[in-house]
């Protein structure tokens, strides 16, 4: 009858906590509210499809940015040390799936006391045991459990789960910012190639038309102040070589560095004119920057972190309902420590407890955790808007850029004609040595000016294809 009486009570308990562990004191994740456009700045329509959705081989199609690429995401040190953060994540991801199972103590122990002899334990270890001291053996297995009743321990695994995803997308967001400055390197690095033929180049010219300035000074059709000015201006297109040599060394230094290498020469055969300006650049919907963007991302697991704290935080104000028990062998002599069962013994316990004054450390907490909750949906809120304004800039770059890239093109080809027109007539007298500098000079920026235009309009197509959310494919 007493069994049967127990047996009850034992159920009643499971049931009573099985009840109170599908209570819930917090609400569950909800995406904020974001007031998002329907549409970006200066685009027409909004279509589902994007170039985010592009690999970055697909994107990038050639070789040798390929390559520079490949070797980037394989020994970036800030990318590695991304991913060993995602191991770190991983790591206590397993450990929180198993918060609500019980924890489980190997102990073994063994005490030697000596009381004083006038005192109450003394006289009881003469008395009883026949000895001055008192020793005590023990192994044991310990089990802790604490019920989930308010989803304290939910909350504790949903906030780990969502740091992981957190740091996973923190990890995507690195590879497209490193996978954007590589093909920006790469640009850079191609416009100053450009430069430096545009510079050799216009040095030849400079030295056909101080050659000729020679030779009108020696048949009397020139003086001595245009043979310095145009060797003024030689030295003036001269000075642009070291100039531009050394940008480029210190931008391959860059980009090898980025890719995790010594620096070093990049081995390329590419030129500038080999990139077409593709004009086909799908942007998507605003929307979809929520969940393609990996930043973005990250700032929405923040919200769901700070969420599942706040969780945490409302339940630890309740009670909490932890079972305990311990069992093992234990003596007071060594020699029949293992005396069975003799030896053996039992604790079982049940423990309600709520803080009634922990120094406000609780409510403290609670209100920390809502202010912080708070603050990541702002932060969330203002990720979504800088993406949204990284690619309605970016869009308008692209746009304005090739429009400046045709009008610079043109000039380039006005320029290069005056040139051949100027020095015709120096030839004939019919023009002086300053006409021929001056358009020379203009010539000669207006190229370099062009080969950065173009540069610029490859960059801003890079800025749009990350700022879109591309690059981690």
């Amino acid at each position: 009858m007493k069994n049967t009486f127990r047996l009850t009570q034992i159920a009643v308990l499971i049931l009573l906590v099985t009840f109170l562990a599908s209570c819930k004191v917090s609400k569950d994740y909800q995406r904020p509210e974001l007031a998002l456009p329907t549409e970006y700045r200066n685009v027409p329509y909004g279509d589902t499809a994007t170039i985010a959705d592009m690999g970055w081989k697909e994107f990038f199609p050639d070789t040798t940015l390929q390559r520079l690429i490949d070797r980037g995401i394989a020994y970036n040190y800030d990318l590695q040390i991304a991913l060993k953060r995602i191991d770190i994540a991983q790591q206590q991801v397993k450990q929180a799936k198993l918060l609500q199972l019980p924890r489980l103590d190997l102990r073994v122990a063994g005490t030697y006391n000596r009381p004083s002899n006038n005192s109450l334990n003394g006289l009881s270890a003469s008395n009883f045991l026949k000895s001055s001291h008192i020793e005590n053996y023990i192994a044991s297995v310990d089990l802790s459990w604490e019920a989930d009743i308010w989803g304290k321990i939910r909350r504790q695994q949903q906030a780990t789960m969502g740091q992981y995803l957190q740091t996973y997308e923190a990890t995507k967001a690195v590879q497209t910012r490193l996978v954007a400055d590589i093909a920006k390197g790469f640009f850079n690095l191609l416009m100053l190639d450009k430069q430096l033929e545009v510079a050799k180049h216009n040095l030849e010219l400079s030295n056909n038309t101080l050659k000729l300035t020679n030779l009108l000074k020696d048949a009397g059709e020139a003086t001595s102040l245009s043979v310095q000015q145009s060797e003024a201006q030689r030295e003036a297109i001269a000075l642009l070589i070291p100039q531009l040599e050394q940008d480029i060394t210190i931008q391959e230094n860059a980009l090898q560095i980025l890719t995790g290498q010594m620096p070093n020469a990049i081995d390329r055969k590419v030129k500038l004119s080999d990139f077409k300006a593709n004009d086909s650049l799908a942007t998507g919907i605003p929307a979809a920057l929520v969940s393609r963007r990996p930043d973005v991302r990250a700032a929405e697991m923040s919200v769901l972190v700070a969420n599942a704290q706040l969780g945490v935080a409302q339940a630890s104000m309740y009670p909490s309902l932890i079972i305990s028990a311990s069992g093992g062998i234990e003596s007071f002599k060594s020699s029949n420590w293992f005396n069975i069962p003799g030896s053996l013994f039992g604790i079982a316990a049940g423990t309600i407890a709520r803080p009634i004054f922990a120094r406000r450390q609780l409510k403290t907490n609670l209100e920390v955790a809502k202010i912080e909750r708070e603050q990541s949906v702002l932060e969330f809120r203002q990720s979504v808007l800088n993406a949204v304004g990284e690619v309605s800039n970016s869009l308008v770059q692209t746009q304005k850029l090739k429009e400046q890239e045709a009008i610079a093109s043109n000039q380039v080809n006005i320029l290069t004609q005056a040139i051949s027109n100027a020095q015709l007539l120096y030839q004939s007298d019919m023009a002086n040595y300053l006409e021929v500098i001056t358009a020379q000079g203009n010539a000669l920026q207006a190229e370099l000016n062009l080969a950065f235009i173009r540069s610029q309009s490859l960059v801003a197509r890079v800025d749009l294809y990350r700022s879109l959310g591309g690059g981690w494919k």
